[in-house]
């Protein structure tokens, strides 16, 4: 077997549903499989997968495990000779992985550690965590405190998101994101796959560094794009910030030299930067005025406003009036098609959404701050 993709979902039903129907789109020219690993979710997430996908691989945890080992359960299960682990808030394009697989993992090169691709967020903007260096105190002064923004083509303040490296350009980088990794299943389980020592956070910094530690080379593909809602399973609560407090602090503890003034400065700068995280969580409500359906079919949305329809995407025009709703029916567009008109179309009088038909609810996420929007057909339209 080629690839075992693996999600490890807590909680977010919805999209896990829109993610592994992606996934399956982008696995269909390739022998691979789907493992699904649930942290015991208290939705219906297990009962979703038993009904529309009976055939993936589902492993039910008695307990939230934490994302280091909920993912490790699922590797130890996984048959493929690569692996990718993949969040549940994400939707692939048809191409994701041969874009990968037919290019840089099948080039021979003995260094060739973990691969991960350029992510956008629900409103088709770049995010920066895509490509990260490795954070040093330095660098993550430089984070904190903002330098990066005010220096960015300086290599001094710009390594926190790798910015000698464009986000369309590929290239070597430090650091990836654990929304979207692939690498060989045995240099995953050659480093001893994500420490458990971690419940989340910083887990994916930790294996990117123990990857180079061992003389291989990160990489960063803009050539696929993946979308990444953001922070589903995630509430930016005092929880949130002592999960965050300790994963940064797990990372310097294990791989820097220990000193008082060093636990110091990271601790300070740990809390600083989880307070700005939990406050930048808006939770804003967005007024629409109008709404935009893209179909094929004969899809008729009763929606609170009237909407306009068009059967093709390069018939829309933004005239930057008025705030629209963008809404997809993904049985009538490919993915890859959607999240490449996403990216060309982004703008601030702009969200998405795409409508699931088989389950009739729209789904998406207007900031990658916030978390993101479920609407079910029975509470704002009705597909007649």
């Amino acid at each position: 077997m080629q690839l075992s993709v693996i999600i490890l979902n807590y909680n977010v039903r919805y999209f896990l549903e829109q993610c592994v129907f992606s996934v399956q789109k982008a696995l269909q020219n390739i022998d691979g499989e789907i493992i699904v690993i649930d942290n015991n979710s208290s939705d219906d997430s297990c009962a979703m997968m038993k009904e529309k996908f009976p055939q993936i691989k589902l492993i039910q945890n008695k307990e939230n495990s934490g994302f280091p080992k909920g993912n490790n359960i699922g590797v130890a299960q996984a048959k493929g000779e690569y692996i990718c682990i993949l969040n549940p808030d994400t939707v692939v394009a048809e191409d994701t992985f041969t874009q990968i697989l037919n290019s840089k993992l099948q080039t021979p090169n003995s260094k060739l550690g973990i691969i991960g691709c350029k992510l956008i967020d629900g409103t088709g903007n770049f995010l920066p965590e895509s490509k990260r260096g490795v954070p040093t105190p330095w660098v993550a002064f430089t984070k904190i405190f903002g330098l990066y923004k005010l220096f960015p083509k300086n290599n001094l303040f710009n390594q926190y998101y790798a910015q000698q490296i464009y986000e369309n350009q590929s290239g070597k980088v430090d650091i990836l994101v654990g929304a979207f990794m692939i690498m060989k299943r045995d240099l995953y389980l050659e480093v001893g796959g994500f420490d458990e020592n971690c419940f989340m956070y910083s887990d994916d910094i930790d294996l990117s560094y123990m990857i180079l530690k061992i003389g291989k080379e990160n990489y960063y593909c803009h050539e696929t794009t993946v979308i990444h809602y953001k922070g589903e399973s995630t509430v930016r609560d005092g929880l949130y910030m002592k999960r965050f407090r300790e994963a940064m602090q797990f990372f310097y503890k294990k791989h820097f030299k220990k000193s008082v003034v060093f636990d110091l400065m990271m601790q300070s700068g740990a809390f600083i930067f989880s307070l700005i995280k939990r406050n930048q969580q808006k939770n804003t409500k967005r007024t629409i005025d109008e709404y935009i359906v893209f179909t094929k079919s004969e899809l008729n949305l009763n929606l609170k406003i009237k909407a306009k329809y068009y059967n093709e995407l390069n018939s829309f025009k933004n005239n930057f009036s008025s705030n629209m709703e963008l809404i997809f029916d993904v049985d009538s567009f490919s993915f890859k098609e959607i999240i490449a008109f996403m990216e060309h179309n982004k703008a601030n009088n702009v969200t998405f959404k795409n409508y699931i038909k088989a389950s009739a609810f729209c789904i998406g996420s207007n900031n990658s701050n916030d978390r993101g929007e479920i609407i079910p057909a029975n509470e704002t339209f009705i597909n007649q």
